[in-house]
């Protein structure tokens, strides 16, 4: 089956590398991403990752090396080991999360929290939802901070990070559970410039912070 050792274990030395570059945890390099390719982020708001070039093209490198290197079922060993890739990260890191990992480094989100916010005659109200899940055999208490999107960054406006007027917001999840957070506050946005007035966002993003350790999700 396999026509060429050296283009085979090269191939898959490239990947790991390529995995090693861009392994998202504890914080994904995905999130300011415009274009991407793979995990490989391509060009985020400031411009071109050179990191993400060349990580896409030793991916491609990798998989040639891959393809040459059978001498049959070249098409479905290559789409398995594509696939393998895209999944293999969020496996480990589940992995990690459940049995190694502590702290902060523990918590995974779904990015599926929203934030929903309306401008009333003074004052804004700012209702966020999200959850969160303690992967931890500890409970742990940690302060969460709401980072704008790319795109309101991008617009210079703030719309997320207007909640952090009146936080912070200490959370304490107990271990191996799940916790759903509401947060509802009612914003005093005077003095504060470049501010929307209403709208809803998802996916939203925040920064987990536990003593000298900070995480962004």
């Amino acid at each position: 089956m396999i026509k060429s050792k050296p283009a085979f274990i090269y191939a898959f030395i490239i990947l790991g590398i390529c995995m090693y570059m861009f392994f998202p945890f504890p914080n994904n390099v995905m999130l300011d991403a415009q274009a991407t390719f793979m995990s490989f982020p391509i060009q985020g708001q400031d411009g071109y990752h050179l990191l993400g070039i060349i990580g896409s093209i030793l991916f491609i490198i990798a998989i040639m090396l891959l393809f040459i290197s059978l001498k049959k079922y070249r098409f479905r060993t290559v789409l398995v080991i594509v696939i393998v890739y895209a999944f293999l990260p969020s496996l480990l890191i589940t992995a990690y999360q459940e049995t190694l990992a502590s702290g902060i480094s523990a918590i995974s989100y779904d990015n599926d929290g929203q934030c929903d916010f309306k401008m009333g005659d003074e004052m804004m109200d700012g209702e966020c939802h999200l959850v969160l899940h303690n992967h931890g055999n500890e409970a742990i208490t940690f302060e969460l901070e709401f980072l704008d999107s790319f795109f309101m960054e991008e617009e210079d406006m703030r719309m997320e990070s207007l909640m952090n007027i009146a936080g912070p917001y200490l959370i304490t999840i107990e271990d191996n559970n799940e916790k759903t957070i509401h947060i509802s506050e009612l914003l005093d946005l005077s003095g504060v410039p470049n501010h929307i007035h209403s709208g809803t966002s998802y996916s939203i993003h925040f920064k987990l912070i536990s003593g000298n350790k900070a995480r962004i999700l």
